[in-house]
């Protein structure tokens, strides 16, 4: 079973190297093969609708929307149950593939066997 790389950003565009930091890592695993989990929480949440990531901008970053495209395409993006109700967002209003979930998923993802977490 290959290990997963379960990665929690925190950070949006208020820290916007410390959240381009953990999409990139994220976006670089899946491009690797690696089995990717990445979970929006705090002010990341945001990047959980459609067009917000398109309002991120770092110099010499990859467009963040594309780093999310690519995650999503290989991995899984969670949306924290409780941070989207902090901010009004539900089901309906994010992108197709972005799971809203709690932290019991997110505690059964990083106590895996193999699971490797990081936090940004």
């Amino acid at each position: 079973m290959a290990r997963t790389l379960v990665i929690k950003v925190t950070a949006g565009k208020e820290e916007p190297e410390r959240c381009n930091q953990a999409f990139m890592v994220a976006t670089a695993a899946a491009a690797s093969g690696v089995p990717v989990s990445l979970w929006l929480t705090g002010e990341a949440s945001w990047y959980a609708m459609p067009g917000r990531a398109g309002d991120f901008a770092l110099p010499h970053a990859i467009p963040l929307g594309d780093m999310l495209a690519s995650v999503l395409a290989s991995g899984t993006v969670s949306l924290c149950t409780q941070c989207a109700a902090r901010r009004g967002i539900t089901e309906a209003d994010v992108i197709e593939g972005i799971r809203i979930s709690g932290a019991t998923t997110f505690i059964a993802e990083i106590m895996a066997e193999g699971a490797q977490a990081l936090v940004y």
